[in-house]
Parts: structure tokens; sequence; C-alpha cells
């Protein structure tokens, strides 16, 4: 495992990676929770950004705003979901990152989920990707496209007769899986079976319990997840691990300090 890191705040990822001993970092381009103002949010713009990254031998990762949703039949927010996607895009290419991870999405509950999936389709069929993205899968909505294995199947069947399908990556989300109904033994390997690659891995416990539905992160070994099992999941896995848990600089060191000792 070459890059190891965590999600910081978006003004000075630098610093923040430094202060976490870590060569990589994940960060928001824009206020997550809005449709405007994606803009990079570092004082000197986005080259000074992917210079300062590069000087200091820090990889960066985009995370998609959550309210990204290029699956729904919702014309209100597909159509901005996928302006924002190509956005979010073009402003990682600016800063040197490695490519944009996006939540799977949803349908409307009457929906039927193969229109989902094929929105999906027409989704990554028009984006102009100068970087990757990497579908996450997600842990609730019982009309999500990325929750659990089987949808994965289904979705990257989709994915891949896209043009451009072949070069969108997996990013997997270990408390999202448990809580989803994915028990993380033998994880690794029926992902793969599902999607043919995991390009980054978001190590994370789970507050709730196996199934819940939630999507709330707890720091490593203070929520649900059984830990042989996750430290086995990140060796197995052998990409990129960004962990997205609670608190600062202190509480995600220590996060990151149990990963290294228990992955190698």
């Amino acid at each position: 495992m070459s890059l190891i890191g965590a999600h910081v705040g978006q003004s000075d990822p630098i610093a923040e990676a430094r202060a976490r001993g870590v060569n990589f970092a994940q960060i928001f381009i824009g206020d997550p929770q809005a449709w405007k103002g994606h803009e990079v949010n570092y004082p000197e713009g986005p080259a000074a950004l992917k210079e300062a990254a590069a000087e200091a031998g820090i990889t960066l990762v985009v995370h998609a705003p959550y309210v990204l949703n290029v699956a729904t039949t919702n014309n209100r927010i597909r159509i901005p979901s996928r302006k924002l996607l190509q956005k979010q895009v073009d402003a990682a290419a600016e800063i040197g990152a490695i490519g944009v991870v996006v939540h799977g999405g949803h349908v409307l509950a009457t929906d039927d989920e193969e229109i989902g999936f094929d929105n999906w389709r027409k989704a990554v069929d028009q984006l102009d990707a100068a970087v990757p993205i990497f579908i996450e899968n997600t842990a609730g909505g019982k009309k999500a496209m990325a929750r659990g294995v089987a949808k994965l199947t289904r979705l990257w069947e989709a994915v891949r007769s896209a043009d451009g399908g072949d070069a969108v990556g997996f990013c997997l989300d270990t408390c999202h899986a448990y809580a989803g109904g994915e028990q993380l033994d033998g994880l690794v390997q029926r992902v793969l079976a599902a999607t043919g690659r995991i390009d980054l891995v978001h190590a994370n416990d789970s507050r709730d319990d196996f199934d819940s539905g939630a999507d709330r992160h707890a720091n490593l070994g203070q929520g649900s997840l059984p830990l042989d099992a996750l430290a086995e999941l990140i060796r197995e896995a052998g990409a990129p691990v960004i962990v997205e848990t609670p608190g600062g600089a202190a509480e995600q060191t220590s996060d990151i300090a149990w990963i290294r000792g228990r992955s190698d």
C-alpha cells in the first residue's frame, strides 16, 4: 500500500496531510451540500495547489458533492448532476488529482432500478473525463445503485457499455459495505468479480450495526466492524487508502497508525 491518507479540509490540504504524516489527501472542491460555488478553495488557485502538492510529495483525490445524483429520473437533479460532475472532474484535473470519488446515487421509490443503471451509462457516455471517476458503494436506500455487490454487478454492466466506461474506477467504503449488508470476509473477491477493480479504499468503522443502512462513520475500533476482517480487507485490496473518520488530525493519525500496523 503506497498511498495512505485522510479526508481533510480544502483550504490547505498540504498542511493537513503533513499534520497527519501522510502522502495522500482527499478533499471537497466547494460545499459538498450545495449546487453552486464549486471552485478550488486554495488561496493561490488550482495551479498553485497542484505545484504545492507535487513539491510536498502529496497525492490528491477529490470527493464529489453529496447532492450529485446522476442515476435519478428527476430531470431537475439528474441534468445538473451531470454538469456538476463534469465541473468536478475538470477542477480535479487542474489540481493534479488522481480522480473524483462519486456516490452511486439512487432512483425514486416507484422507479425501475434499470433506469438508474442506464442513466449511469448515459452519464459516463457524455463525460469528458480528464481524470477518472471512482464510483463509491453506498450504505442505505432500497433503490440505491451501489448498495451491495449484486447492485454493483448490474451497475458495472451498464457502465462498461458506455464510451469511456473501461476507465471508470471503484471506491470501496468499508462502513458503507458493512452497514449496507455485506460482510467484510471475502468482500474484496466479491467486489472484484462485480467490478473487476478496486481503485481506492475508504477505511471507516461503522457507528451502527451490520445491515443498518446507516452511513455513520466511526474511528477504527470504536464501531461495529470486525477489526481482523477490516485489516485483511485492506491488505487484500492492495489499493490506496483514505480514512474519513471523525475528529481532527490526532484522531485520524491514530486511525492511520492502526492501518499501517495491521495492513503490512
